[in-house]
């Protein structure tokens, strides 16, 4: 491609040699952001990022062959050769130039982003899910794996770098993809990866208390999430959460066709719970009923919101409610495990509003007889200010309480934990054991369940690793559960 080409849409000066020129027409195989991507021909962008600015990186990146730096800061020294693109921001730069370079693949398919503090995972999962249903090709960008098809492409972020969404956005539409449903995270968006996306369509769901250790305070965490509405044209719908008090805040000034869906007052999707059991609920939406094996309120949301946005995509009402009936939870969201006796639920429950949410889900369901045990921690490096509300969520809606390790990452476990028992009561405390070893915390929790009882194993969800010190090493709640109790 030409550089030209690659360029457009981006405002920039040119430079040369020193002085200011104009863009020519070289040929160019490769965008990336990493010098260790750099070969002859390729654009490299150097981005100011958290923990690394890439304009230390300019030197290496020419060395290696790059023939244009797309950069906020000019170097003194500028090789003949090379040609310098000055920009104001490289991260937008980066997106706008990545969707040039592979031919602006979110123009081809639909995309609809999901943002929220929880149920995004389950929402692309399954729309992902209802469109392969159909028999319309899809992809998926989540948390856990992306998808083009049926073929699975592991996932290292909630929402990929710019360079990478287009990659795969690209590869979606060579495979035929009429839609892609995707994650859209407050990180992301602050650090404009979705820079130069189009998106047919939106979907919020929820803010509650998470990320503070990255955004600082709430007002900018809602502020991360509104850029995504705000970057909606006329032509792409906004479907909100109206019973979360953030759900107008997103679409203030939003120039997209703007939907709502409720459970608790009137909305264009109004759903009711009219019967909830452990194995399922029993929905009604705008009037129809159906039945969902998705467990509890917090999932009657995401189904809502499912059906809302199949249906804003132009598929049939009754078809949609047809297949939301058959439609399971994604992997780590609730997710049923049985043996000995004993019911072993594991979820990815790790902000308080999710872990309260799905206690209540447990609560309103289960016997008297039947006890309870929570097992849950919280991860390292992250908003220490959660740890000591997401215990006392815990002890308030359990029988036994066990506060363990989930990613300490770089910090002390115990250090995690003294913050998360620093929450409870002494009554509290008198119902809780502290095992900072993961795989011992499940074992206690299995050895202590009688026939009947319930194990809700929070946190990690679909993670297969543990993170301590910097390394991740092999660890999956569902599997450890498995073992001990078939």
């Amino acid at each position: 491609m030409k550089l030209t080409d690659i360029l457009k849409g981006i405002k920039y000066k040119a430079y040369c040699n020193g002085s200011e020129c104009i863009a020519d027409s070289r040929n160019i195989d490769n965008v990336t952001f990493d010098s260790r991507k750099v070969g002859k021909g390729t654009v490299f962008v150097a981005q100011k990022g958290v923990h690394v600015d890439g304009h230390n990186y300019i030197d290496m990146a020419i060395e290696k062959g790059a023939e244009a730096i797309i950069c906020q800061d000019l170097p003194a020294e500028q090789p003949k050769s090379v040609i310098f693109i000055q920009v104001d921001n490289s991260d937008i730069a980066l997106g706008i130039a990545a969707g040039n370079f592979y031919g602006n693949p979110s123009h081809k398919l639909q995309l609809v982003g999901i943002t929220g503090t929880n149920g995004k995972t389950t929402t692309v999962t399954l729309l992902h899910r209802m469109m392969r249903e159909c028999g319309v090709n899809a992809g998926l960008i989540s948390t856990i794996v992306n998808r083009i098809n049926e073929e699975e492409i592991a996932a290292t972020h909630t929402t990929p770098d710019a360079v990478e969404l287009n990659r795969l956005l690209a590869m979606m539409v060579e495979k035929g993809c009429e839609y892609c449903f995707m994650e859209v995270s407050s990180h992301a968006i602050v650090q404009n990866r979705i820079a130069g996306l189009k998106f047919a369509g939106a979907i919020f769901s929820n803010i509650t208390h998470d990320h503070l250790d990255f955004h600082k305070t709430m007002a900018n965490y809602i502020a991360a999430k509104k850029q995504l509405f705000d970057s909606l044209s006329e032509n792409a719908f906004a479907l909100i959460n109206i019973d979360d008090k953030n759900g107008r805040v997103m679409v203030q000034n939003c120039k997209a066709r703007i939907k709502t869906y409720s459970l608790q007052t009137v909305a264009d999707y109004r759903c009711k719970i009219i019967e909830s059991t452990i194995h399922g609920q029993q929905l009604e939406l705008n009037g129809k009923q159906f039945w969902t094996p998705l467990v509890g309120r917090f999932n009657a949301y995401n189904i809502t919101a499912i059906i809302a946005t199949a249906i804003l995509c132009g598929f049939d009402e009754d078809e949609t409610l047809r297949i939301a009936s058959n439609l399971h939870a994604a992997p780590g969201r609730f997710q049923y495990l049985h043996g000995k006796g004993v019911t072993a639920i594991v979820d990815y429950a790790h902000t308080p509003d999710a872990l309260q949410n799905v206690i209540d889900t447990i609560n309103e369901v289960r016997e008297l007889k039947q006890n309870l045990i929570v097992v849950v921690g919280c991860g390292g490096d992250r908003d220490p200010l959660k740890r000591p509300i997401m215990a006392r969520i815990a002890a308030d809606g359990c029988n036994h309480l066990i506060l363990t390790s989930d990613n300490p990452r770089t910090e002390n476990p115990d250090t995690i934990l003294d913050q998360m028992e620093a929450g409870l009561t002494p009554e509290e405390r008198s119902k809780t054991v502290r095992i900072t070893d993961r795989r011992q915390a499940i074992k206690t929790a299995t050895m202590m369940a009688r026939e009947d009882d319930i194990i809700l194993i929070a946190g990690k969800g679909h993670e297969t690793y543990q993170e301590i010190n910097g390394v991740r090493h092999h660890f999956d709640d569902c599997e450890e559960v498995n073992k001990l109790l078939n």
